[in-house]
């Protein structure tokens, strides 16, 4: 069986189509998805635990010689190497869950966090950083895997309300991650008699990254409550989704065999490639804000920054959190089904340009007036701006699910696309924080160059989504 055998004969025609508009909601499987959105929440509360600490961590690590404008490139790599090492992993990861199951490599992806937060924080050399972050990267195939699971609990009718849930989740989870982060670290410098003893001077940041992976380990054990979407398994209930008849398979191998069987070359066309390369995109932008974001923030007044510490800056990121987690959870869903998942991803990538302009003006205004109610009013505008760009993140993975071919092949399709994501996930981080540093040691642009630069990708990605098809794909016939 090859790509253009299944087009063909997936081709809706404008009876099916007339059938999947007036069709009724399938009703969500509640109990399952709450599941996998608990598992889920392990990876933004381990990843965003680490952003509150981290330019403060690189400082202390004394790598940097004194120098407070060169703290970015270092925490640009920290940042970078988790996606790295994933990218050349996550999609090997993604095809094994095609023949084994996803529930296998969500274990092995858990286990992996968990392991490697835990021994983050009791690094005290760049080095052991670097190593415990590639770790983490190298074993993570979590990602990719769940998107596949939300594709095959959902169907076309509730595609947008399931995967509405995963910027939410990551909402949520950044929320807390930020929260436990920034409270955490150094407890011995604000609950000395709670933790006393050379071990928490010696890991100042151990306790936010024990704690972070005592939630990955709980989300390790949910995992075997989640019952195994992959069709071959025949672990979920044939009245969970909405799924026909299979279609007949044309060798000795079954429909799921086939379709895991079929080589990557196969999946690089047009239909599966422009939602892929809108996604990395999208990747490579939401990354660069989420890595200016604490650095801005660290970053002393006098170079343009807010001056916020640790705990200060895990507040601003929390809330946050909870706004784009309220946004989308009241929202999202009502956006996409009034404007379409096209419009409501191009609303939201048209966001990213106010946002690196509200940076600078930040800085302006710390020049002129100090850090001021009017720096918290400007700020507020710019977290609101980002809530409104978090809604191209739920869009765009529906494009990736809907653009694969049948449901057996979600494992590669959301692997290739977490790959490529992967990829603009790891330059992201250390471009943006490298440019960030070089312009406020240059004062290029009055050390505003890096907003400038990112503006550029800013304008290609509006381009880009143009390509993005008018409506979803109705994958709801596939084995």
């Amino acid at each position: 069986m090859n790509i253009s055998e299944i087009q063909s004969s997936e081709t809706p025609n404008e009876t099916t189509t007339l059938l999947s508009q007036t069709r009724q909601k399938t009703p969500l499987p509640k109990l399952q998805i709450g599941i996998l959105m608990l598992v889920q929440m392990a990876e933004p509360i381990a990843s965003m635990s680490i952003y509150p600490y981290i330019n403060q961590l690189i400082r202390e690590l004394g790598i940097t010689g004194g120098n407070d404008a060169a703290v970015g490139y270092y925490a640009g790599i920290i940042e970078s190497l988790f996606f790295i090492t994933e990218s050349l992993t996550v999609l090997q990861w993604s095809r094994l869950s095609d023949r084994i199951g996803r529930k296998p490599v969500l274990l092995v992806g858990l286990f992996g966090v968990g392991v490697s937060i835990l021994c983050f924080g009791l690094s005290t050399s760049f080095w052991s950083l670097v190593v415990s972050r590639c770790i983490c990267g190298m074993l993570n195939g979590s990602s990719g895997v769940m998107r596949s699971m939300m594709g095959e609990l959902t169907d076309s009718t509730n595609m947008a309300q399931g995967f509405a849930l995963i910027p939410i989740t990551w909402c949520l989870g950044s929320f807390v991650g930020s929260i436990m982060g920034g409270s955490l670290a150094r407890p011995q410098d604000r609950w000395p008699n709670l933790f006393p003893g050379r071990f928490w001077e010696k890991y100042p940041y151990f306790l936010p990254c024990a704690t972070a992976a005592s939630v990955v380990f709980a989300s390790f054990m949910l995992v075997f409550l989640l019952k195994e979407t992959l069709a071959s398994k025949h672990d979920i209930p044939s009245d969970t989704v909405d799924h026909p008849a299979p279609e007949e398979p044309r060798s000795n191998e079954s429909p799921s065999e086939s379709m895991a069987n079929i080589p990557l070359r196969s999946l690089l066309i047009p239909s599966i490639m422009i939602p892929l390369a809108n996604q990395t995109l999208f990747a490579f932008l939401d990354i660069c804000i989420f890595a200016l974001m604490p650095l801005f923030y660290s970053t002393p007044n006098y170079l343009g920054g807010l001056g916020f510490a640790p705990p200060a800056i895990g507040l601003w990121m929390g809330l946050f959190g909870v706004m784009d987690g309220l946004f989308q959870t009241l929202f999202f869903a009502k956006i996409v089904d009034r404007l379409g998942p096209k419009r409501t991803f191009y609303i939201g990538v048209s966001c990213f340009i106010p946002i690196m302009i509200s940076f600078p003006v930040m800085s302006l205004i710390i020049f002129s007036r100090g850090v001021d109610y009017i720096v918290t009013i400007a700020l507020l505008c710019q977290l609101s701006l980002i809530v409104m760009w978090d809604m191209s993140l739920g869009s765009i993975f529906m494009f990736v699910t809907a653009s694969a071919p049948a449901k057996n092949v979600l494992g590669a399709v959301n692997g290739m696309g977490q790959t490529t994501v992967s990829i603009g996930h790891a330059v992201g981080p250390m471009f943006a924080a490298s440019i960030f540093a070089y312009s406020k040691e240059h004062n290029i642009l009055g050390g505003h160059a890096v907003f400038v630069v990112l503006c550029i990708p800013a304008i290609g990605m509006l381009w880009l989504a143009s390509y993005l098809p008018k409506e979803l794909q109705n994958r709801d016939e596939d084995a």
